[in-house]
């Protein structure tokens, strides 16, 4: 599947990436048994940039919703620790967070997968990025991409559009409208976080 808008290819092109960082994290624990959001971002978009001699990495955004201190200290803590050594240890890295909903005591995220496909589009729409490389398996980003896709029609510049999914014989598709990269364990292991925030 190539997806990508066939108009004139940039020599260099520049690459942005998308975390839906409750998405991944229970993509690695389904193939992987991973027990926690052990992943280093910053090196996982490296990783998967570095597959390609001709990308540049120039943006990294991260989002999540996150337990207010009131219903879980604990990953509060974490994940505010996690997120705010990963802003601070790369001037690429970009942080959205909200706050998790509760229904009957079980959280959920609001608003975090509307803003990912918001900031998707308009990386696309501002030609900020020419790859957009989406770290999810959430086929209801399959919309944002045709919508990228679009834009790139509407202004004739070339995009190529990405997901990013565990290489594991139980996950077997990427979202749709995207080109699908597939990340083995063991590069996996070499993108995991050295500091522990637990």
């Amino acid at each position: 599947m190539r997806c990508e808008v066939p108009y004139s290819e940039p020599a260099i092109k520049r690459v942005y990436t998308f975390f839906d960082l409750q998405n991944l994290y229970l993509s690695v624990k389904a193939a992987w048994s991973m027990k926690y959001p052990n992943f280093d971002p910053i090196a996982l978009s490296e990783c998967v940039t570095s597959k390609f001699k001709d990308w540049a990495l120039t943006g990294i955004r991260l989002y999540t919703g996150v337990h207010t201190a009131e219903k879980n200290l604990f990953w509060h803590n974490f994940w505010n620790r996690k997120l705010t050594f990963h802003k601070n240890a790369d001037r690429r890295v970009d942080v959205f967070t909200t706050p998790l909903h509760y229904n009957n005591g079980v959280p959920s995220e609001k608003g975090v997968d509307v803003r990912i496909a918001l900031d998707l589009v308009r990386a696309a729409r501002l030609n900020r990025c020419d790859v957009v490389v989406l770290f999810s398996r959430d086929t209801d980003f399959a919309e944002a991409a045709k919508e990228i896709r679009a834009i790139a029609y509407e202004k004739q510049r070339w995009i190529k559009i990405a997901s990013v999914m565990p290489d594991h014989p139980a996950l077997k598709r990427g979202i749709d409208g995207t080109d699908w990269i597939r990340l083995s364990k063991s590069e996996y292991e070499g993108c995991i976080d050295s500091n522990d925030y637990r």
